[in-house]
């Protein structure tokens, strides 16, 4: 803490020198200069530390850390945090299909750097489930032995770190809206299924093939569903492999537990299982997950489970810890990981953004897309030069950390303090932990993941975002471990279907029920349109992708009123912009339009009126079919027409009026 204190004093006696040597620049081009000296002090001061708290988000709080309580409550916060990071990361890190010991190393100083440089004061960053899954699924075909694992999930993390960076430098951090949120859902989905799965090995200690096992190749190859179904008559089907890269599928799990279940391993999971369940439903307030880690180290030391045939965490290597490692730049391994990152980084910050923006309303704070995804990006950076792999925001730790009283970034310096702590002493505990407790762990954290309700509610509200969702949820359970192939189609489902929408905006015929002034759709109310002069609407933008269908819907409209139709009212109040294809196509239809007797003319046209000015299409079609209201189009029209009939007979006339 005694570091951040100097850096905000170093920070303080650097503004004040760069404050007097731009007043002296200021004074020399400005001799005359009415602003006192104080003035444009406080002036420049304010605009300084604007640009530096951007740089370095962690000054905005740190000063906080004077007041007792606030030190105090983020380092029960932090320590809260990191009892539940300690024995999560060491779970995912497996999941990736590494060593427990790098889990440890991704919640060090990538911890601490998303914490100093994010603009979120209770996000939680580190190891989480669905990362450490698409970790494994992107590691699964190019890592081909273990000691190249490692190796490559530090490059992926720098590619992670590296995209997230440029990203947020760039200030384009809405390209996350392109992924839509029943994309994800559905993705979340059947990610927390597929972790679920590939942990009933380990529950229940099933037979686990290593390497150099004749037939590693035959049953440990990672497959989709279709071609493992295509196999289940193999007489590798009891034979389990490792899940670290890819999953079983439940039904042969089961077949094998049948015949390999190994009942001391059952009995620790269900032991980890019923700790986690009790001490949440019963005593909330006690980390379940650290409580179970003690527990089960305990009773695998006194009972002697390694001796039994249970899979331990044993040594952890520790040889290497710390020590500062520039990644392997592989180009032809960039290459074949870059997509992988791209994905990683997308749906690792939609759910870092998600969770903190939650964090945001709650305490009223600000928050900065662009500047969170900095602070992710070199989070991930830092992981992969030491030794980590990527990181992202957890839902899990970070309403821990709100809940434990967090109220600045200073809780997750806490919590990579611990950390490290645990990462130079306390590793030779861990021993006898068995694997079984760290799969617990991860089945445990994963099923909150599971909900369906986001994708019942877009059922409600449009069906196609829903159907969306569920066929990436589909898909993705079908192609596990090519989890990105999920993903991907659901992406582009979402941007088929925002192009869909784009291209086909509203479009529709206003009219009014009788003594109300209120214009709705026509064909929506089941309400008469008027057959001499109709009014429409248009909503969206009139571009080169759409300005054919608004063609259409204009051509369609005098063809059905081909009799009577004398003039169009055109209420453009609805389109946001407009680009030369949709200029364009207004010019034609007005004048195509007025050779076939139909006139159109155009109300409400504040927000189109400097561009069409500009553009002299005023000047073309006349200055006199513009109108600042509809009710002086109508008007207008009517009086062109000199037929008080027309007037009579229409479901607007009672709007002339008003």
């Amino acid at each position: 803490m005694l570091f951040f204190y100097e850096f905000s004093l170093i920070c303080d006696y650097s503004l004040k020198k760069t404050l007097d040597w731009l007043d002296i620049v200021i004074e020399s081009f400005l001799v005359n200069a009415q602003v006192a000296k104080d003035q444009r002090h406080f002036l420049l001061k304010a605009y300084l530390m604007s640009w530096i708290t951007k740089i370095f988000p962690f000054l905005l709080w740190i000063k906080e850390l004077k007041n007792p309580e606030v030190l105090k409550a983020d380092a029960i916060a932090g320590a809260t945090v990191a009892l539940v990071l300690v024995p999560q990361s060491m779970a995912y890190a497996q999941l990736a299909g590494l060593g427990p010991q790098y889990g440890l190393y991704a919640s060090f100083l990538p911890v601490m750097i998303a914490a100093l440089m994010g603009s979120s004061r209770q996000l939680s960053t580190g190891p989480v489930a669905i990362v450490s899954l698409l970790t494994a699924a992107a590691l699964g075909d190019l890592a081909t032995d273990p000691s190249s694992y490692a190796v490559y999930a530090a490059l992926l993390a720098l590619i992670v770190g590296l995209f997230q960076f440029m990203l947020g430098i760039l200030r384009i951090g809405f390209v996350i809206n392109f992924i839509s949120h029943p994309v994800v859902n559905g993705f979340t989905n059947a990610a927390a299924i597929i972790v679920s799965v590939s942990q009933l090995h380990k529950i229940f200690g099933i037979r686990v093939i290593s390497t150099s096992d004749t037939d590693w190749n035959v049953a440990c190859q990672p497959l989709t569903l279709l071609e493992r179904l295509e196999q289940t008559g193999s007489s590798a089907m009891h034979a389990i492999c490792n899940a670290d890269q890819n999953y079983e599928t439940l039904w042969r799990l089961i077949d094998a537990a049948l015949d390999y279940v190994h009942i001391p391993t059952l009995m620790m999971s269900a032991l980890a299982f019923l700790t986690m369940l009790v001490l949440k439903h019963f005593y909330a307030k006690i980390p379940g997950t650290l409580a179970v880690v003690v527990v089960s180290i305990l009773v695998s030391w006194v009972v002697g489970y390694e001796s039994m045939g249970g899979a331990i965490v044993s040594s952890i290597n520790m040889d290497s810890v710390f020590s500062f490692k520039v990644p392997s730049f592989d180009l032809k391994a960039m290459g074949s990981l870059f997509i992988f990152a791209v994905i990683i980084s997308l749906i690792g910050f939609m759910e870092a953004i998600s969770v903190a923006k939650s964090m945001a309303a709650k305490t009223k704070q600000r928050l900065d897309v662009n500047q969170e995804l900095i602070g992710q990006g070199l989070a991930n950076i830092t992981s992969s030069f030491f030794q980590g792999y990527a990181v992202a925001g957890s839902f899990s730790r970070t309403s821990v950390n709100a809940s434990a009283g967090a109220i600045t970034g200073f809780s997750s310096v806490i919590t990579a303090l611990i950390v490290g702590i645990m990462l130079l002493w306390l590793t030779p505990l861990l021993y006898h932990l068995p694997q079984a407790t760290l799969a617990a762990v991860i089945m445990m954290a994963v099923f909150h993941l599971i909900n369906f309700s986001p994708i019942w509610h877009a059922w409600k509200i449009e069906k196609h975002d829903a159907i969306v969702g569920l066929l990436t949820f589909v898909l993705t359970l079908i192609s596990a471990p090519h989890l990105e192939n999920g993903i991907a189609f659901g992406v582009i489902l979402s941007l088929g279907l925002f192009l869909y929408r784009t291209m086909q905006p509203n479009f529709s015929e206003l009219s009014a029920r009788e003594g109300s002034s209120i214009l709705v759709s026509a064909v929506e109310n089941n309400l008469e349109g008027c057959k001499v002069v109709s009014l429409v609407k248009y909503s969206g933008s009139l571009y080169f992708a759409n300005a054919a269908y608004f063609e259409t819907k204009m051509l369609e409209l005098i063809a059905h009123n081909r009799e009577h139709l004398r003039y169009i009212i055109v209420d453009v109040a609805g389109i946001n912009q407009i680009d030369a294809s949709g200029e364009e196509v207004l010019l034609n239809l007005v004048e195509s339009c007025s050779e076939s007797g139909v006139e159109i003319l155009f109300a409400r046209i504040e927000g189109l009126d400097a561009i069409l000015e500009k553009a002299g299409f005023k000047d073309r079609v006349g200055q006199n079919r513009f109108f600042q209201r509809r009710v002086e189009a109508l008007r207008y029209a009517w009086r062109e027409i000199g037929d008080p009939e027309a007037e009579f007979d229409s479901p607007l006339r009672h709007l002339i009026g008003r």
